[in-house]
């Protein structure tokens, strides 16, 4: 009996051993990134799957993302933006410009720039939909309102100086490499897009550095906000993690053209 029983523990010492040994393999191998020729992530590939865990988003591609087993949005918009209200992960303005951001967002529904179907800009834009990578820039591609793409030069050259630029919407945008992150290093903005809803405006003088990091078939992206003049400190936007399409023939579907149309018939501030 003692020998049965010895042996029956040796067995099983030895099934959860291997259980663990495998499952060590498995988050081993979707930890690991491939790389290019050149020896850096590669980042290329469709990104437009969410993974599967919550996210609470702080811009506007998704506010949270719910399984069918926690249950549906009645009313995306307005729950989503709910939600996103909810996040207690907010920028931290200047004392001088609380009651600016609480009047915009009160009248939120006229003067949020989207809107009026003006472009999102970065970082509300968030992270890219799909990635072309070669060892002297990465293009980004985005789908929404409208569809956009940025150039990302990775040749080491160094910023124009801010007083040459002239503000855009995405700002002048260089990357590097630190280690298997991709850093985007981006200045030059003007002050029309807003953050977020909330009234979450910023100035010309707003420094956005994104990083992404590819974890398997995992893509993440956390974007820092930096802006003097009018933030008391850098606001850490949350982190969104998006899964790359395993098809090799996926493409991003067109957008349809905004057409603003009810701006005009709006009675009441009920934000979206």
């Amino acid at each position: 009996m003692t020998h049965r029983l010895l042996g029956c523990w040796m067995l099983a010492a030895a099934l959860v051993a291997g259980l663990c040994l495998a499952a060590g393999n498995a988050m081993a191998q979707a930890s690991h990134a491939p790389k290019t020729r050149d020896g850096h992530p590669d980042l290329s590939g469709v990104w437009n799957g969410a993974a599967n865990q919550r996210v609470l988003a702080s811009g506007d591609k998704v506010g949270l993302l719910l399984s069918a087993r926690e249950g549906t949005l009645v009313n995306f918009e307005r729950d989503n933006a709910l939600m996103r209200r909810m996040d207690p992960n907010k920028p931290v303005y200047k004392p001088e410009f609380w009651e600016k951001v609480q009047k915009l967002d009160q009248s939120g529904n006229t003067e949020d720039p989207s809107y009026g179907c003006l472009p999102l800009g970065l970082p509300r834009m968030g992270p890219p939909m799909k990635i072309v990578q070669t060892p002297d820039e990465m293009i980004f591609l985005y789908t929404g309102n409208p569809d956009t793409y940025r150039v990302v030069p990775m040749d080491g050259r160094p910023h124009t100086p801010l007083e040459q630029l002239d503000g855009t919407w995405k700002g002048e945008a260089l990357g590097h490499w630190e280690e298997d992150t991709l850093v985007v290093d981006t200045i030059g903005f003007n002050d029309t897009s807003w953050l977020d809803i909330g009234g979450y405006f910023h100035s010309e003088n707003m420094h956005v550095i994104e990083r992404l990091r590819r974890d398997g078939e995992t893509l993440r992206w956390q974007a820092t906000v930096d802006d003097p003049d009018v933030f008391l400190k850098p606001w850490v936007m949350n982190a969104r993690v998006l899964r790359r399409n395993p098809d090799p023939k996926a493409l991003l579907e067109e957008t349809l053209p905004c057409s603003e149309r009810d701006l005009s018939h709006l009675v009441t501030k009920e934000h979206h």
